[in-house]
């Protein structure tokens, strides 16, 4: 037997044509699942935590002058990324050689940005017509070579499946950041704590990522990147696409109205989407390599999308439609008075995130299935109907741009399920049916707490909450009794919660 070559020594668990132990997997998965949702639980509260304080402390105007440079700006970080990190955690095998090499090429990537958004300032500045955006800017720009540098420490961790480690770097960070960004409004530093905010963020990342992953980067070496990059450059045309859709209305905002407009709409944004994709994203992280392993069977792999799209519904999407018929007394609680023009986007807001949600393991198939040039078509597709809907819709001011954006993911999400069942071999049929049985629930539990919050109208903000919320509560414990789908459902996410609980706690 030839000893093994290094330059192609495997750093992490390989995915070969040998049999899955799935129970294990199952077990590892599910544990990796409680994890993740439990530190994404914390860093909810760390983010309504900051919206309520920072809320208080700062303007619209200051959030958004922030927002006008990061839809700008933001779009350098998938060119930083370039779709390396995913195509790392869903490689077969990894070697040293490649693992250094990909941390090099996405440090200077990172460091280009960083030269090229510093310099490039003033034009920001003259797009807005605000002369303080070449300051802020400038600041911002450092955040790429610093994510730059963490990215492969972070894909590490996740193809490691390390979930425990990436959970706890996940919340130092916000937390510490937060803390910084308080004391800095509190001396009087206007939007300014907000760039020291997403700084700070981005230097605990990178520090406690490489300390987890326990390896430095070696010097750059011959290895075999073609088939990374084949599968990295699809996706970051992709998410440059996707990102684009996703900032047409930030930008649309920012260019037709004014800061405190934009501001406004951030709020809401913050409040609701931001926290609603920290809870999703990281089950991409438990469900990629997860099907990856399971890509060659495929009833082991449609169980586990169904349930996975049941969690996300039953949870997520279910949750949303507290948010639809409570807006009120929740705009009034978590971030005052002052800033009640949030309702109507809030409650547009958490409808594009109901769609967006039941999509989302679409996504999942996708990545696992390395089908990434069919994702940048359908992701073309969406994002023309999104661009269509948001410029539409701002002929009606800010709440035109929230219709706009609710109503592009109502359209476009099934067109994604379509796709798929053209291009592979998931079988989306019970995935419409299931998507099906959740908005029916959203939908009660939405009008529920409405007329909850309408008979409570003369009650305080915080008391209007609480009986929209116990409201929400009965209607999803009646429907859930009745319908004998959905309760098989609930048992399914419960069992699943079960299994993880007693992984972790042995």
């Amino acid at each position: 037997m030839t000893p093994p070559d290094p330059e192609v020594e495997v750093i992490t668990e390989s995915i070969t044509s040998t049999p899955v132990d799935r129970g294990q997997l199952g077990r590892r998965a599910a544990r990796g699942a409680l994890v993740t949702v439990g530190a994404q639980g914390v860093k909810i509260v760390l983010q309504v935590l900051g919206v309520v304080v920072l809320a208080r402390l700062l303007s619209p105007g200051d959030y958004g002058l922030v927002a006008m440079v990061t839809a700008i700006i933001g779009v350098a970080e998938i060119f930083r990324d370039f779709g390396l990190s995913s195509a790392a955690v869903q490689a077969k095998t990894l070697s040293k050689a490649q693992r250094d090499n990909l941390f090099w090429i996405n440090t200077g990537a990172g460091g280009f940005l960083t030269v090229v958004v510093f310099f490039g300032a003033p034009l920001v500045a003259l797009l807005y017509g605000r002369d303080e955006l070449v300051g802020l800017t400038q600041v911002l720009a450092f955040i790429f070579v610093l994510n730059g540098m963490g990215t492969q420490f972070r894909a590490d961790l996740d193809r490691r499946m390390k979930f425990g480690n990436l959970a706890v770097v996940d919340v130092v960070a916000p937390a510490l950041a937060l803390g910084v960004a308080i004391v800095a409004a509190l001396e009087g530093a206007g939007f300014w704590a907000l760039a020291v905010q997403q700084i700070a963020t981005a230097v605990v990342l990178l520090t406690g990522n490489a300390i987890s992953a326990g390896w430095l980067p070696g010097r750059p070496r011959r290895a075999p990147m073609k088939p990374l990059f084949n599968f990295g450059w699809q996706l970051a045309g992709s998410q440059f696409i996707g990102y684009l859709g996703n900032n047409i209305d930030s930008l649309t905002i920012g260019l037709r109205f004014d800061a405190t407009a934009l501001g406004l709409y951030n709020r809401a944004f913050q409040l609701l989407m931001t926290p609603l994709g920290q809870l999703r994203a990281p089950t991409t992280k438990v469900a990629l390599p997860v099907l990856s392993r399971l890509r060659e069977d495929k009833s082991a792999s449609d169980r586990y999308i169904q349930r996975g799209q049941a969690a996300l519904g039953l949870t997520l999407v279910a949750g949303l439609g507290l948010v639809i018929g409570a807006a009120q007394p929740i705009a009034e609680v978590f971030l005052g008075s002052q800033w009640t023009d949030v309702v109507p986007i809030l409650r547009l807001l958490a409808a594009a995130g109901a769609f967006q949600s039941l999509a989302y393991v679409g996504l999942w198939i996708y990545m696992s299935h390395g089908l990434t040039k069919e994702l940048l078509q359908y992701t073309l597709i969406s994002v023309t109907i999104k661009v269509a809907c948001i410029l539409t819709g701002s002929l009606w001011g800010v709440v035109g741009v929230a219709w706009g954006y609710a109503l592009a993911p109502a359209l476009a999400w099934p067109l994604s399920f379509w796709w798929l069942s053209r291009k592979s071999f998931v079988d989306v049929k019970p995935l419409f049916i299931g998507a099906g049985r959740v908005m029916l629930l959203t939908t009660l539990l939405a009008a529920g707490s409405w007329w909850a919050t309408w008979l409570s109208r003369d009650l305080p903000a915080w008391a209007q909450l609480l009986v929209a919320t116990g409201a929400a509560g009965v209607v999803y414990a009646l429907v859930v009794l009745v319908l004998a789908p959905l309760r098989r459902d609930v048992l399914s996410v419960v069992a699943i919660a079960r299994t993880a609980s007693r992984r972790s706690a042995r």
